[in-house]
């Protein structure tokens, strides 16, 4: 795959740039949230310029449940509600970013294109990239003009438990979380046993991104996948532990022309059933 593939759900700062200083319908969407573990807030007051303000943990999921997970997909309903409030249109090449490797991002991403959205792209690398750049920033808060669009859910290869394990046995189930969490161990009180699912391969998403937090080359994605089987001939897919490392492990593979379906539920799902099979150790099965 070429560099047009990439620049068709990733774009760099200068090529987002480039974009808005044409004149192209290009609509920002800022993603923000609250890091779970540390409690620090990722929006300092700055954004980019005419940046639509969301919030991962609220926008992008609905309230836990048992069989979902902890991050459910959001109602269509109430995703549509805020997309007109944002003023997205069909017809705009839509731009997230997120000031944390593209973590956040990706979620947004995958849940929109899921929405039925045709363009939707990741800002390389992020805010932190856009600053580095010495690209403008602004503090003034976007109050887009709504819109009246319509949004249909089912746009994204989804699969559940049972498509997950026997992906895992006929095609290629790639296990996004860092790979203490797979290998398994002790569970801290309070959270969901660890472990994989049987015959799942470890592929944490950090590994998708260099230490600077932009994605790393083609070539060495494809390499890194195509070590995994996930080469183009056999069905992908990808989870994690609710869905949002597995968007940016989806998303990194639609970089490199790979298509894979994501299972929105994720560990945090697949445990939730104490009849399913979990593996521990370093081994897939």
């Amino acid at each position: 795959m070429t560099d047009a593939q990439r620049q068709t759900v990733l774009l760099t700062p200068a090529q987002l740039q480039a974009m808005r200083a044409s004149g192209a319908d290009v609509t920002v969407i800022a993603v923000h949230s609250i890091n779970p573990y540390t409690g620090q807030a990722s929006f300092k007051g700055q954004r980019i310029e005419g940046a639509i303000d969301t919030q991962a943990y609220e926008d992008f999921q609905s309230p836990a449940t048992v069989e979902g997970g902890q991050r459910p997909l959001p109602d269509i309903a109430v995703l549509q509600a805020k997309a007109r409030t944002w003023g997205l249109r069909r017809e705009s090449t839509i731009v997230i970013y997120d000031a944390d490797r593209s973590m956040t991002a990706a979620r947004a991403w995958w849940v929109l294109r899921w929405a039925g959205l045709p363009d939707v792209r990741v800002l390389d690398g992020g805010f932190p990239a856009w600053l580095t750049a010495g690209l403008p920033v602004t503090e003034a808060v976007s109050h887009p003009t709504p819109s009246d669009i319509t949004l249909t859910s089912g746009h994204m290869a989804e699969i559940g438990p049972d498509e997950a394990l026997r992906l895992a046995v006929e095609g290629v189930l790639l296990d996004a979380r860092i790979r203490p969490n797979y290998i398994g161990g002790a569970s801290l009180p309070g959270q969901p046993l660890r472990g994989h699912i049987p015959y799942a391969l470890s592929a944490p998403a950090p590994d998708n991104v260099t230490d600077y937090g932009n994605f790393t080359d083609t070539a060495t994605l494809k390499e890194m996948y195509r070590a995994l089987g996930a080469d183009g001939l056999k069905p992908v897919g990808v989870y994690c532990g609710a869905g949002m490392s597995a968007a940016h492990t989806v998303l990194a593979l639609a970089s490199i022309g790979i298509d894979a379906a994501m299972y929105p539920g994720s560990w945090s799902a697949w445990v939730s059933d104490p009849t399913r099979p979990v593996v521990w150790g370093a081994d897939p099965a």
